[in-house]
Protein backbone atom coordinates (compact mmCIF):
# COMPACT_ATOMS: atom_id res chain seq x y z
CA UNK A 1 0.00 0.00 0.00
CA UNK A 2 0.80 3.72 -0.58
CA UNK A 3 2.63 4.80 2.33
CA UNK A 4 1.23 8.28 1.76
CA UNK A 5 -2.53 6.73 1.28
CA UNK A 6 -1.74 4.81 4.72
CA UNK A 7 -0.84 7.64 6.50
CA UNK A 8 -3.78 9.89 5.53
CA UNK A 9 -5.97 7.11 6.26
CA UNK A 10 -4.59 7.14 9.66
CA UNK A 11 -4.86 10.92 10.62
CA UNK A 12 -8.32 10.65 9.03
CA UNK A 13 -9.36 7.91 11.55
CA UNK A 14 -7.49 9.73 14.19
CA UNK A 15 -9.55 12.62 13.57
CA UNK A 16 -13.60 10.90 13.62
CA UNK A 17 -12.00 9.31 16.89
CA UNK A 18 -11.55 12.55 18.17
CA UNK A 19 -14.48 14.37 16.51
CA UNK A 20 -16.46 11.71 17.97
CA UNK A 21 -15.58 11.46 21.33
CA UNK A 22 -15.97 14.79 21.59
CA UNK A 23 -19.76 14.32 20.84
CA UNK A 24 -20.21 11.82 23.05
CA UNK A 25 -18.98 13.81 26.06
CA UNK A 26 -21.10 16.90 24.79
CA UNK A 27 -24.06 14.82 24.13
CA UNK A 28 -23.25 13.16 28.09
CA UNK A 29 -22.50 16.53 29.27
CA UNK A 30 -26.54 18.16 27.80
CA UNK A 31 -28.51 14.76 28.42
CA UNK A 32 -26.85 13.13 31.34
CA UNK A 33 -28.31 13.98 35.07
CA UNK A 34 -30.69 14.25 37.37
CA UNK A 35 -34.15 16.02 36.13
CA UNK A 36 -33.66 19.43 35.61
CA UNK A 37 -30.14 19.75 35.45
CA UNK A 38 -30.22 20.08 31.73
CA UNK A 39 -32.72 23.09 31.47
CA UNK A 40 -30.56 24.38 34.96
CA UNK A 41 -27.14 24.03 32.79
CA UNK A 42 -28.74 26.11 29.22
CA UNK A 43 -30.30 28.69 32.16
CA UNK A 44 -26.85 29.04 33.72
CA UNK A 45 -25.16 29.50 29.97
CA UNK A 46 -28.11 31.79 28.93
CA UNK A 47 -27.91 33.20 32.61
CA UNK A 48 -23.66 34.22 32.03
CA UNK A 49 -24.41 35.53 28.53
CA UNK A 50 -26.66 38.29 29.77
CA UNK A 51 -30.10 36.79 28.40
CA UNK A 52 -32.27 36.59 31.52
CA UNK A 53 -35.68 36.18 29.81
CA UNK A 54 -34.12 33.15 28.45
CA UNK A 55 -32.29 31.99 31.49
CA UNK A 56 -35.30 32.57 33.44
CA UNK A 57 -37.78 30.25 31.19
CA UNK A 58 -35.22 27.18 31.41
CA UNK A 59 -34.87 27.85 35.17
CA UNK A 60 -38.74 27.36 35.16
CA UNK A 61 -38.58 24.04 32.98
CA UNK A 62 -36.15 22.58 34.77
CA UNK A 63 -38.98 23.45 37.76
CA UNK A 64 -41.47 21.21 35.77
CA UNK A 65 -39.36 18.28 36.03
CA UNK A 66 -37.92 18.79 39.22
CA UNK A 67 -40.09 20.69 41.79
CA UNK A 68 -37.31 21.99 44.42
CA UNK A 69 -34.42 21.93 41.93
CA UNK A 70 -32.30 24.14 44.12
CA UNK A 71 -30.08 24.86 41.01
CA UNK A 72 -33.35 25.85 39.49
CA UNK A 73 -34.59 28.14 42.30
CA UNK A 74 -30.97 30.18 43.02
CA UNK A 75 -31.37 30.48 39.22
CA UNK A 76 -34.45 32.18 39.14
CA UNK A 77 -33.27 33.91 42.18
CA UNK A 78 -30.29 35.26 40.37
CA UNK A 79 -32.32 36.96 37.35
CA UNK A 80 -34.45 38.46 39.45
CA UNK A 81 -31.38 40.00 41.26
CA UNK A 82 -30.09 40.91 38.37
CA UNK A 83 -32.75 42.41 36.76
CA UNK A 84 -33.55 44.54 39.85
CA UNK A 85 -36.86 42.64 40.68
CA UNK A 86 -35.58 42.08 44.34
CA UNK A 87 -38.87 41.46 46.58
CA UNK A 88 -39.17 38.55 43.89
CA UNK A 89 -35.31 37.96 44.45
CA UNK A 90 -36.10 37.54 48.10
CA UNK A 91 -38.55 35.27 48.00
CA UNK A 92 -37.03 32.81 45.71
CA UNK A 93 -33.44 33.20 47.92
CA UNK A 94 -36.17 32.85 51.41
CA UNK A 95 -37.99 29.62 49.69
CA UNK A 96 -34.38 27.96 48.86
CA UNK A 97 -32.53 29.11 52.22
CA UNK A 98 -36.13 27.57 54.15
CA UNK A 99 -35.96 23.95 51.73
CA UNK A 100 -32.24 23.67 51.99
CA UNK A 101 -32.42 24.01 55.94
CA UNK A 102 -34.93 21.57 56.13
CA UNK A 103 -33.87 18.72 53.66
CA UNK A 104 -29.86 19.13 53.96
CA UNK A 105 -27.98 16.09 55.30
CA UNK A 106 -24.79 16.49 57.26
CA UNK A 107 -22.63 15.31 54.10
CA UNK A 108 -23.93 17.42 51.49
CA UNK A 109 -20.95 19.59 50.80
CA UNK A 110 -22.67 21.14 47.73
CA UNK A 111 -26.02 21.57 49.17
CA UNK A 112 -24.42 23.29 52.50
CA UNK A 113 -22.57 25.33 49.60
CA UNK A 114 -25.69 26.20 48.08
CA UNK A 115 -27.10 27.02 51.57
CA UNK A 116 -24.47 29.74 52.17
CA UNK A 117 -24.47 30.89 48.60
CA UNK A 118 -28.12 32.13 49.18
CA UNK A 119 -27.76 33.78 52.33
CA UNK A 120 -24.90 35.31 50.32
CA UNK A 121 -26.90 36.60 47.53
CA UNK A 122 -30.16 37.33 49.85
CA UNK A 123 -27.52 39.52 51.96
CA UNK A 124 -26.43 41.69 48.37
CA UNK A 125 -29.88 42.06 47.71
CA UNK A 126 -30.62 43.69 51.11
CA UNK A 127 -27.26 45.83 50.69
CA UNK A 128 -29.00 47.20 47.22
CA UNK A 129 -32.42 48.35 48.98
CA UNK A 130 -30.36 49.79 51.85
CA UNK A 131 -31.01 47.68 54.09
CA UNK A 132 -28.16 46.67 55.90
CA UNK A 133 -27.84 44.66 59.38
CA UNK A 134 -30.69 42.30 57.45
CA UNK A 135 -27.41 42.38 54.88
CA UNK A 136 -25.25 42.10 57.66
CA UNK A 137 -27.32 39.15 59.39
CA UNK A 138 -27.19 37.41 55.90
CA UNK A 139 -23.20 37.80 55.21
CA UNK A 140 -23.07 36.11 58.29
CA UNK A 141 -24.95 33.41 58.05
CA UNK A 142 -22.90 32.97 54.96
CA UNK A 143 -19.80 32.96 56.41
CA UNK A 144 -21.06 30.39 59.09
CA UNK A 145 -22.67 27.86 56.99
CA UNK A 146 -19.83 27.46 54.31
CA UNK A 147 -17.19 30.37 54.28
CA UNK A 148 -15.00 28.99 51.73
CA UNK A 149 -17.86 28.93 48.91
CA UNK A 150 -18.06 32.99 49.30
CA UNK A 151 -14.64 33.35 49.95
CA UNK A 152 -14.41 35.46 46.99
CA UNK A 153 -13.52 34.90 43.21
CA UNK A 154 -10.95 32.14 42.58
CA UNK A 155 -7.45 33.29 40.79
CA UNK A 156 -9.05 31.30 37.57
CA UNK A 157 -11.72 33.85 37.81
CA UNK A 158 -9.63 36.42 38.34
CA UNK A 159 -7.78 35.77 35.03
CA UNK A 160 -10.53 35.52 32.97
CA UNK A 161 -12.66 38.28 34.25
CA UNK A 162 -10.20 40.36 35.83
CA UNK A 163 -12.04 40.79 38.93
CA UNK A 164 -9.44 41.48 41.45
CA UNK A 165 -11.05 44.51 42.99
CA UNK A 166 -13.87 42.12 43.67
CA UNK A 167 -15.29 42.72 47.66
CA UNK A 168 -15.79 39.15 49.52
CA UNK A 169 -18.67 38.21 51.90
CA UNK A 170 -16.36 38.57 55.06
CA UNK A 171 -14.65 42.05 53.64
CA UNK A 172 -18.51 43.09 52.97
CA UNK A 173 -19.59 41.98 56.42
CA UNK A 174 -16.64 43.02 58.77
CA UNK A 175 -17.24 46.83 56.90
CA UNK A 176 -20.83 47.01 57.23
CA UNK A 177 -20.56 46.07 60.70
CA UNK A 178 -18.53 49.09 61.73
CA UNK A 179 -20.00 51.18 60.36
CA UNK A 180 -23.73 50.17 62.01
CA UNK A 181 -21.25 50.88 65.41
CA UNK A 182 -20.95 54.47 64.24
CA UNK A 183 -23.83 57.03 64.86
CA UNK A 184 -26.05 57.22 62.16
CA UNK A 185 -24.76 60.61 60.76
CA UNK A 186 -21.04 59.01 60.57
CA UNK A 187 -21.77 56.56 58.82
CA UNK A 188 -20.86 55.46 55.10
CA UNK A 189 -22.64 52.38 54.07
CA UNK A 190 -22.75 52.84 50.60
CA UNK A 191 -19.99 53.34 48.09
CA UNK A 192 -21.29 52.70 44.82
CA UNK A 193 -18.21 51.89 42.40
CA UNK A 194 -16.93 49.82 45.11
CA UNK A 195 -20.56 48.13 46.29
CA UNK A 196 -21.56 47.49 42.48
CA UNK A 197 -18.60 45.02 42.16
CA UNK A 198 -19.99 42.34 44.17
CA UNK A 199 -20.89 39.61 42.68
CA UNK A 200 -23.46 36.83 42.97
CA UNK A 201 -23.09 33.26 43.66
CA UNK A 202 -24.27 30.64 41.71
CA UNK A 203 -22.85 27.12 42.44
Amino acid sequence: MNPAILRRYIILMILAMAVAAAFTLGYDFFTAGAPGDYYVRKGDIRLGDGKYDEALENFDRALEEAPNHRGAIMGRAVVFTQTERYNEAIAEYQHLIRFLEDTLVEDDSTGKGTLAAAYANRGIVYDRQGKYQDALDSYIEALRTDEGAVSGPDVVHKILYGSTGVSSVRKRAQYLYEQLKLPEDQRLLRIPEIDDMQRMYKP
